[in-house]
C-alpha cells in the first residue's frame, strides 16, 4: 500500500509539473539538453535522487525513470544543511546522504543522466548532512547526537573506502550545517551552526597527503554572527572564503568573508560581515567567475546579490523575490557551470526554481518553479 501511495504522489507531482505550464515544457522538451540537475529528495524509508535534463534555455524537465532509488533512508522532514549531494570529481557518480541509514550512497551516471545505484556505505556517524569531494578524497559531516563528525574516505573505482585516523568528532550541540574542500584541496572547513542563540563556530583544517586531518590555529574559530551556515570558497582564488549568517534575526542578515592562510587560519577581512538587509542568508553560490555572490534567504523567501571586489569585499547589489513566495522554504543552490543561470532548492514547494543570471541581475524563468519528481523534504543540489 506504501509503495502504491508513493508512486501515486510521483504521479501527481509530475502531472502538476506538465499542467502548470504545458507551452513552457513543451519548448523546453524540443530545447537542447547541456546539462543535468540533481536533488537530494531526503525521502523517508526510501530515498531517492531527482534527476532533471537541463536546457540551453535554463529550463528543466524530468530524465526518464526519475527519482532513482539511493538504497537509504532520509528523514522525510527538511533539513537545513548545504551540499547534501555531490558530484566525483570525473562527474561520473553522484553521491548523496542519507541521513535516516546513516550512509552515504554511490550512483553511477549513465549517458543519458540516468542514475543506477552502486552500493551503499556507512557514514561513520549519525545523520549525515554535508559531503565535500576533492579528487578522490571525500569527507562528510554527520549531525545526530551521539555522533556528530567529520569523516574522510578514498574513493575509488565507484566505491568508498574509510580512512583511518580521519575522524573529527564534534559535540552534539555543534550542529554542522556544511563541509567544503577549497578549490585546491589543501584546506577543509566546516560550519558549526550551533544553537539558535549561539554560540557558532567555524572549523578548518589542512588536509595532509594521507587525507587526514590538521586543525587550524585556533580551530574552531568563533563566528562573527550567530548561525554561520552556507559557505563557498572563491572559485578563482581558493585563499577567500565566504559563509552566510543565518541566525542573527529579522532583517539581520550578513555574508563574512574571510582569509585563509597557508596553515588554513581564517581572518576576517576589514568590513566583514556584510550586511545583505533580509533574514536567514542560509546558502551561498558564487559564479564560476568570482564576480558575483548569491545569498538565498530562507525567510525572506529572496536572493541576495553582491559584487565581489578582488580582495573579496561584498558590495551589496540588491535582492531579488521569488515569482510565488507563498509556500515556499528555498533552500540549498548552485550555480551551472555556464555560470548562466542560478538553481535552488524550495523545500517547501517540493520544487526547483531557476534563474538567469545577467552580471549582477537575477530573473527567475516563466515556467518556474520545477516540480521534482519523488521529492518529499529535498535538500542538497547539483548541476553539471
Amino acid at each position: 500500500m506504501q509503495t502504491f501511495v508513493r508512486r501515486m504522489a510521483q504521479g501527481v507531482s509530475v502531472l502538476a509539473l506538465l499542467g502548470a505550464s504545458a507551452t513552457s515544457v513543451l519548448a523546453s522538451s524540443t530545447d537542447p539538453v547541456v546539462g543535468h540537475v540533481y536533488v537530494n529528495n531526503n525521502a523517508a524509508l526510501h530515498n531517492s535522487v531527482a534527476g532533471f535534463a537541463r536546457h540551453r534555455d535554463g529550463s528543466l524537465t524530468p530524465i526518464a525513470g526519475s527519482p532513482f532509488a539511493t538504497g537509504g533512508a532520509g528523514t522525510g522532514t527538511p533539513i537545513g544543511s548545504a551540499g547534501a549531494i555531490q558530484f566525483s570529481a570525473d562527474g561520473r557518480y553522484v553521491l548523496a546522504v542519507d541521513p535516516a541509514s546513516n550512509d552515504i550512497s554511490v550512483l553511477r551516471v549513465n549517458s543519458d543522466g540516468s542514475l543506477r545505484l552502486v552500493g551503499t556505505e556507512a557514514s561513520h556517524g549519525i545523520t549525515p548532512v554535508s559531503i565535500t569531494v576533492h579528487g578522490f578524497l571525500v569527507y562528510v559531516a554527520n549531525a545526530g547526537a551521539g555522533g556528530s563528525d567529520y569523516t574522510g574516505f578514498w574513493f575509488f573505482g565507484g566505491h568508498l573506502f574509510p580512512i583511518w585516523g580521519s575522524t573529527v568528532n564534534l559535540p552534539d550541540s555543534a550542529a554542522p550545517g556544511q563541509i567544503l574542500f577549497s578549490g585546491d584541496g589543501r584546506t577543509l572547513i566546516a560550519t558549526r551552526v550551533g544553537p539558535s542563540t549561539g554560540p557558532s563556530f567555524i572549523d578548518s583544517f589542512r588536509v595532509g597527503f594521507f587525507g587526514t586531518l590538521t586543525p587550524a590555529p585556533d580551530s574552531p574559530i568563533p563566528a562573527q554572527r550567530i548561525g554561520p551556515f552556507g559557505s563557498a570558497f572563491r572559485p578563482t582564488n581558493p585563499r577567500q572564503l565566504f559563509v552566510s549568517n543565518a541566525h542573527d534575526g529579522a532583517g539581520l542578515g550578513s555574508v563574512s568573508v574571510y582569509h585563509v592562510g597557508r596553515n588554513a587560519a581564517l581572518t576576517a577581512i576589514d568590513g566583514s560581515p556584510f550586511a545583505d538587509d533580509q533574514t536567514a542568508p542560509c546558502w551561498v553560490a558564487i559564479t564560476p567567475d568570482g564576480k558575483y555572490l548569491f545569498a538565498i534567504n530562507t525567510a525572506s523567501s529572496t536572493i541576495s546579490r553582491y559584487w565581489i571586489a578582488g580582495n573579496g569585499a561584498l558590495t551589496l547589489l540588491g535582492s531579488t523575490p521569488f515569482n510565488d513566495p507563498s509556500g515556499l522554504r528555498p533552500f540549498d543552490a548552485q550555480v551551472d557551470p555556464s555560470g548562466h543561470y542560478l538553481y535552488v532548492v524550495d523545500a517547501g514547494a517540493v520544487a526547483v526554481s531557476a534563474f538567469s543570471i545577467n552580471g549582477g541581475t537575477l530573473n527567475e524563468l516563466g515556467a518556474s518553479p520545477f516540480a521534482i519528481p519523488g521529492g518529499a523534504a529535498p535538500f542538497g543540489l547539483i548541476a553539471n
